[in-house]
């Protein structure tokens, strides 16, 4: 059976504005909007213009007025405590009014800011919820994130209200949050008015009173029952502004819109992710970042759907099983995480052991995101699963796929390596770097044509010039996504690596992903990153390095000579391809995105900061001193100040 996704998208280039009115049906407004599309205003154009509508009115109040509300809303699952708890859409409703009641006791108002700074708990999911229905801007910030970037958020947001908890929980430790978010205060030079804290069972912290601290739970108890009404915003009014990880000086808060969004993550929900109202999916990130924004939170509920909030990680709590402990105890039809996290459950379970200890026959599909998936990676997790596993792109900054294999449309054919094909909204195009499109298959710069769909962002927050300069203003005409890639004859999309990772080597630009996808290959290869260190002769040459599997016990050289072999063969003596380097750990994001630049900034004497979302700064440290033990590094001038 033919995908039904040529067919959908020809109906959207036949005529885009209305594909997307009839797309807007989808969801309740207030008052319907004047226009579909303006391309006057804004930055490139806005969508729905005229429109009034309430994000929290369209994820509760209207599926609890279908007679929907004994429909579950979110499961809650620590691994880290061993808490589970269900949430009808009855109760989530109950608890966001009574949340958005103490907001509103507390001066917020309409347009004012809320930062959320918080671990995996409901009450984080919730107060974004209720900031949403009172027409509050809210900004989520990790938990545990380091003081001195949760201030420039501070400042850059002018949000008067934080929201936290006293801690949140890892692997072993308790992390406290409230020390972080006094000094926080402190650095910041716009001060919040008032601290929400809530306090968890493992750590207990003193409030301050004349900071304006006060506890979450008795504040929410003086307003639980209030009836609060949902205050109708325009379309194009600001629901959160998100800043992206790994930003240096001026944080950059992409801004997400209320109507936009919506309609984009609805129709989404059905087309791509293929789940229907009443159905289970869990998507294991964060809602610090966009994945958890979108399909944690607001996807799923728009849609009437269960959403999974998980505390935890992939491995560790307490092993490589426990997705699939989640998946099959709550009967999951839908998964979502990186594939960094499943690089992680390969390498502690290579054999795929543990799958077998639980009933996964719910699960009906897999899908990756977040950085780049190897194809080694994706053919493990089919092996293991017997479900498709699908490969999809996007950004913070477009809030939802720009190219996938849409479930709910019918799979086509699978490429491993490819997200398959752009998605209804997107005109995906290869540009070399003068702005000329490449022939297909070559490698170049992967652009949007403006406009861009619903949902994306129209600007970063009180920075529209920034914004021009930064996506739009190298190729006219185009969103820059600043990845590198290309399409096949066959119109697959490939996204090889970020346009800062493509190696120059004597003349040729390489890329690292092609690389990369050789060397996991290698059977003793758990996972790999390669990085373009500087040569006197070359310009460029690159470095591999290599985690291996748990169980592997050979010689560490010559399994370093095997990969390099490997590479040498498959891409050929132009990669100059010689120094395979193996390490416990690669360093990531807690997102799971491999920190590559400031990698090869260490291998290169570079001066380096050390990342805010960072997961573990000793990995970093180590692979300092085996960059130095290969000769690289030699001043050591990185600096994480």
């Amino acid at each position: 059976m033919q995908s039904r996704y040529f067919e959908v998208y020809d109906e959207w280039q036949r005529d885009p504005q209305a594909f997307w009115k009839a797309a807007a049906e989808a969801i309740h407004w207030f008052k319907p909007p004047d226009r579909v599309f303006d391309e006057d205003q804004g930055v490139y154009g806005r969508w729905f213009i005229g429109g009034e509508t309430n994000t929290c009115f369209n994820c509760l109040d209207r599926h609890v007025a279908a007679g929907h509300g004994s429909r579950q809303a979110f499961i809650y699952d620590s691994a880290m405590s061993g808490e589970k708890r269900t949430f009808t859409y009855d109760q989530v409703l109950s608890e966001v009014s009574a949340i958005a009641g103490t907001l509103i006791d507390l001066g917020i108002q309409k347009g004012d800011r809320v930062i959320v700074y918080m671990p995996m708990v409901p009450e984080a999911v919730f107060s974004m919820l209720a900031c949403a229905r009172i027409g509050a801007v809210h900004s989520v910030v990790f938990g545990g994130f380091a003081a001195q970037e949760l201030a420039a958020r501070l400042n850059d947001s002018e949000a008067k209200l934080v929201i936290t908890a006293s801690c949140g929980l890892e692997p072993g430790r308790v992390v406290a949050y409230k020390p972080l978010l006094d000094q926080a205060i402190e650095l910041a030079d716009v001060k919040p008015r008032h601290c929400l804290v809530l306090q968890r069972e493992q750590l207990w912290v003193d409030l301050r009173a004349e900071r304006g601290d006060l506890d979450f739970a008795e504040a929410i108890e003086r307003a639980r029952g209030r009836t609060v009404e949902c205050v109708p915003v325009a379309a194009t009014d600001p629901l959160y502004i998100l800043y992206t990880s790994g930003t240096t000086g001026q944080p950059k808060g992409v801004i997400r819109d209320n109507g936009g969004h919506m309609v984009a993550l609805h129709w989404s929900m059905e087309n791509i992710f293929g789940v229907k109202p009443g159905e289970v999916f869990w998507t294991a990130s964060d809602i610090g970042w966009v994945v958890g924004h979108s399909y944690i939170v607001y996807a799923p509920l728009l849609a009437g759907i269960t959403s999974v909030i998980y505390e935890g990680k992939p491995v560790g709590t307490p092993d490589a099983g426990t997705f699939w402990r989640v998946a099959g105890e709550h009967d999951v039809k839908v998964l979502f995480t990186a594939p960094t996290a499943f690089r992680a459950i390969r390498r502690d379970d290579p054999e795929g052991e543990l799958v077998q200890n639980y009933d996964l026959l719910s699960l009906r599909a897999l899908f990756l995101a977040g950085e780049r998936a190897d194809p080694e990676t994706l053919k493990w997790a089919e092996q293991q699963l017997k479900v498709p596993v699908i490969d999809h792109w996007w950004q913070t900054e477009t809030g939802w796929p720009i190219a996938a294999n849409p479930l709910g449309l019918d799979l086509m054919p699978f490429k491993h390596g490819s997200p398959t094909r752009p998605m209804p909204g997107y005109r995906l195009e290869v540009l070399d770097d003068m702005g000329h499109p490449v022939t297909p298959g070559m490698l170049g710069n992967l652009v949007i044509k403006l406009p861009l769909p619903p949902g994306c962002l129209p600007s970063f927050w009180n920075a529209d010039q920034r914004f021009r300069e930064t996506c739009l203003s190298e190729f006219p005409g185009y969103y820059k996504t600043a990845d590198a890639g290309l399409i096949d004859e066959d119109g697959y999309v490939f996204v090889m690596a970020r346009t800062d990772d493509i190696i120059n080597c004597a003349g040729h630009r390489l890329s690292t992903g092609g690389m990369e996808e050789v060397c996991a290959r290698h059977p003793d290869v758990a996972e790999c990153a390669v990085i373009g260190v500087n040569d006197s002769i070359k310009g460029q040459i690159p470095c591999g390095f290599i985690v291996l599997k748990n169980n592997v016990s050979r010689d560490e050289k010559g399994i370093s000579r095997e990969v390099a072999e490997l590479v040498r063969n498959e891409i050929g003596p132009v990669a100059a391809f010689k120094t395979v380097i193996v390490v416990p750990k690669l360093p990531k994001t807690r997102s799971g995105k491999i920190l590559r630049g400031t990698m090869q900034k260490i291998a290169d004497d570079q001066p380096w900061k050390m990342p805010a979302t960072i997961e573990d700064a000793a990995v970093l440290e180590t692979i300092t001193i085996v960059l130095k033990h290969n000769g690289y590094a030699k001043e050591a001038r990185g600096s994480s100040s």
